[in-house]
């Protein structure tokens, strides 16, 4: 009997191992059938039976793989004798893991709050995530979207981000609309190649699995089955995000965030995400998590940055209002 196994969106060299050393492994505990790899296919010969037992084992390995993104030798040995690796033991009694990057490394909730978006996520299907940059609010939304994805909750992950300078401000660019658009929207790569493997990631962008488009793209569409992201939101119209808003289709999870302190919006425009917050706070399903400077985990001069950012703003603040109470004295 001969059976061919098709290897979906892995790649065969890290899959296989350096000479092909983990498939050399594969069949020794194997000696009854013959394997053989060619590209990002395995052939099988032997008895069906014993076909039938390679197949059940090696879906092990499979599974392991897309979960956990790494395979070793030891890895290998351990779910062929268990069917269990001492990795899923381990990780399975820490809830803070949100799921397993690039090389098995975990992507964790690291903070109180984003230990908070960990826990809402499970219990609302619209969370605003509010606060200033560093403190890991995308990073954590997308991977549980990854997480969901791999669990197969949803169907597909929507990422976006408004282009609030994708207009005329970047006409002089060279190449096309996705050509200009692209580094607004590389934020969002980025935290998908820590969390999924680059093969993998590339068919999930061709079949659409995983879309990162800009917030017009998302325009007349009912996104149903998905978790969706709209990150940088405080760059929003007052309409643009009502018309996000009302995109949210049956089983789907959306997140929303951003930094009220950084608003690139023309002077004259509203930001839609302040006006969000105050008329959608006492709805049963959404729930608010306001991130400060304790949750930012980047380089340790990012949170002393913020800091002074928010003390000369206060100082401004009141001065503002100190010139003001004067000029009314003034007057009377």
């Amino acid at each position: 009997m001969d059976k061919q196994i098709l290897l979906e969106g892995i790649d065969p060299l890290e899959f296989f191992g350096i000479n092909n050393a983990k498939i050399e492994l594969i069949k020794k505990l194997f000696p009854k059938i013959n394997i053989v790899a060619r590209g990002n296919a395995l052939f099988v010969q032997g008895e069906p039976k014993e076909i039938k037992a390679f197949e059940k084992k090696f879906a092990l390995i499979l599974d392991h793989y897309y979960q956990y993104n790494i395979l070793t030798e030891e890895i290998i040995i351990e779910l062929m004798q268990s069917g269990v690796s001492s990795m899923e033991e381990n990780g399975g009694s820490e809830p803070d893991i949100i799921v397993f990057g690039n090389s098995g490394k975990p992507v964790r909730a690291r903070t109180p709050n984003q230990h908070r978006l960990l826990e809402e996520s499970a219990k609302n299907d619209l969370i605003f995530a509010i606060g200033p940059a560093g403190t890991g609010k995308t990073y954590t939304a997308i991977a549980l979207a990854v997480r969901a994805l791999k669990n197969k909750e949803i169907r597909k992950i929507i990422l976006s981000r408004p282009a609030v300078e994708a207009g005329e401000n970047l006409g002089f660019l060279p190449g096309d609309l996705k050509d200009k658009i692209d580094p607004y929207l590389q934020p969002l790569y980025d935290a998908l190649q820590d969390m999924i493997p680059l093969k993998k990631l590339e068919e999930f962008m061709k079949d659409g699995t995983i879309q990162i488009a800009p917030l017009a793209f998302m325009r007349g569409r009912t996104l149903s089955n998905a978790y969706v992201i709209l990150d940088e939101a405080q760059n929003t119209t007052i309409n643009q995000l009502k018309m996000f808003l009302t995109r949210m289709g049956l089983n789907a999870k959306f997140i929303i965030t951003g930094d009220i302190t950084q608003i690139d919006l023309p002077r004259k425009s509203h930001s839609g995400l302040i006006q969000a917050l105050k008329i959608l706070k006492n709805i049963e399903g959404i729930s608010t998590i306001h991130f400060d400077k304790k949750d930012i985990v980047r380089h340790r001069l990012v949170r002393d940055i913020v800091d002074a950012y928010d003390k000369h703003q206060e100082e401004r603040e009141r001065e503002k209002e100190k010139a003001e109470a004067e000029e009314k004295r003034g007057k009377h």
